[in-house]
């Protein structure tokens, strides 16, 4: 039996759909009012260590916003910096509101990247994800099969709860406050 996650999906389900963009509360505000999805939990300067851009090191700036709609997840991010990055590649491809990616949760970050290794994939991105316990990320290259990239997220109690706290807050939003941060 698959495990449920504690926002509501089963683990290695698609539980978010990612948008680059030039600004947070804009686009969020445009979600709010074209889609009724809220409210949009903004972290500025997200903090991620241990990056790498095709294997490269590497240190973008990035912030983003988080919002549910029943147990899905919405994430806009945005770039700071000018560093080379995923979401400029696909900015510079599709311009900005572009979807980007798909992101899946595992138990098993290491066999899922080689999966994809194995398949011919490449990791275009990756790190660590300091407030939740280090926890890994890894965006995979599929734009040569699907329309985007897969993001795998490795679970811990960390990342459960801070999807978990941002879906509570959808679960019960009355349509005030849309814009919050932490």
């Amino acid at each position: 039996m698959t495990r449920m996650c504690k926002f509501g999906k089963p683990v290695g389900a698609i539980m978010q759909v990612a948008y680059v963009v030039d600004d947070l509360e804009k686009a969020a505000l445009q979600w709010v009012n074209k889609l009724n999805i809220g409210p949009w939990m903004i972290m500025e300067h997200f903090p991620a260590e241990k990056m790498k851009y095709y294997g490269e090191a590497t240190s973008i700036d990035i912030s983003i916003a988080m919002a549910f709609t029943d147990t899905m997840s919405f994430e806009l991010i945005v770039q700071n910096d000018d560093a080379r990055s995923v979401y400029k590649d696909i900015v510079a491809k599709h311009g900005y509101g572009a979807f980007h990616h798909w992101a899946i949760t595992t138990d098993t970050f290491d066999a899922d990247v080689e999966n994809y290794l194995n398949d011919g994939a490449k990791v275009a991105f990756s790190g660590e994800v300091v407030p939740v316990g280090r926890k890994r990320f890894a965006y995979i290259d599929t734009q040569g099969k699907l329309p985007g990239m897969i993001e795998l997220i490795e679970l811990s109690d960390g990342v459960e709860d801070l999807f978990a706290g941002i879906k509570a807050q959808a679960d019960v939003w009355d349509g005030a406050d849309p814009i919050r941060r932490p």
